[in-house]
């Protein structure tokens, strides 16, 4: 299983609030967003062929991406249907990707409306095992994991297909907190310990500002770990951005100083930024 409680796979990317990451998104439009943000994977990734490279995780290619993305849909749903709260009872069996690309579409289509489904309002509070080990239910944390699957690994597609990924702003701005809280979560202490201590520190401060209005983000390096909060105060140094670009550089789907591509400025220690983006990398083994 990878730090963030999917299975493993040496390319997943990452993972949220403390409380309900989901805060600052209704709980029926993440439903949404993940059928709607894996179709468009979906569809970038039949354009792109099952043997393309994906330059923003080098060691899959398209193939390995799509099965991942619906290997994890499909156990995250299972999990929740059978309110499985003991992580030695996890599923075992892993669902088949389709041999056929021209299968792709629909076999994603499935895995994302199970697994919507699977999150019904019944579910939302009922006891499911959460892997970050925080305070929130499980099924909330799998929304915000699957949504934030959804969304980067969606981008990773459209990337390899030459296509340019939207994410609303809203949706971008949820998923900060939820890339923020599992980067503080007990699980990511435990699992990623490396990356934990390096991000540790002696009261450095980095500020996230959205400059579509969708949110703000304030990270202090304590030496007891790293802690974050939203909200603005005076940092080290500010890295503003539309809310999109600030998530996709978080996630290292962006690069820092490619402000064309971008629309990111930085105010203050850019070698505070640099360092946390270096010791963050949501890598499996």
């Amino acid at each position: 299983m990878s730090s963030t409680g999917t299975p493993s796979h040496t390319q997943h990317n990452e993972p949220t609030e403390k409380g309900n990451p989901m805060t600052d998104l209704n709980v029926e439009l993440a439903r949404r967003a993940i059928v709607e943000h894996t179709r468009r994977l979906a569809e970038s990734a039949t354009a792109a062929g099952p043997d393309a490279a994906v330059p923003t995780a080098p060691k899959w290619t398209v193939a390995d991406l799509v099965e991942h993305v619906g290997q994890t849909q499909h156990w995250v749903a299972e999990i929740i249907e059978r309110r499985i709260t003991d992580p030695t009872q996890l599923p075992s069996e892993m669902a088949v990707l389709p041999a056929d690309p021209r299968e792709w579409q629909a076999w994603l289509s499935e895995s994302a409306r199970r697994v919507v489904n699977a999150c019904s309002d019944d579910a939302l509070d009922a006891p499911v095992f959460n892997p970050a080990g925080d305070e929130r239910p499980g099924t909330r944390f799998w929304m915000s994991s699957l949504l934030n699957e959804a969304v980067v690994h969606g981008f990773d597609a459209a990337d390899a297909a030459g296509r340019t990924a939207d994410v609303d702003a809203d949706v971008a701005a949820a998923l900060i907190g939820n890339h923020l809280a599992m980067l503080t979560s007990p699980t990511w202490e435990m699992q990623r310990s490396e990356s934990a201590h390096a991000i540790r520190g002696t009261g450095q401060t980095l500020q996230w500002l959205a400059t579509d209005g969708t949110g703000a983000w304030f990270i202090e390096r304590r030496p007891d770990g790293a802690a974050w909060q939203p909200g603005t105060r005076q940092a080290d140094v500010t890295v503003t951005g539309p809310a999109r670009s600030l998530l996709l550089t978080l996630t290292r789907r962006l690069p820092l100083t490619d402000r064309g591509a971008t629309d990111i400025s930085v105010d203050g220690d850019i070698d505070l930024v640099r360092h946390w983006l270096d010791n963050t990398a949501h890598a499996s083994g």
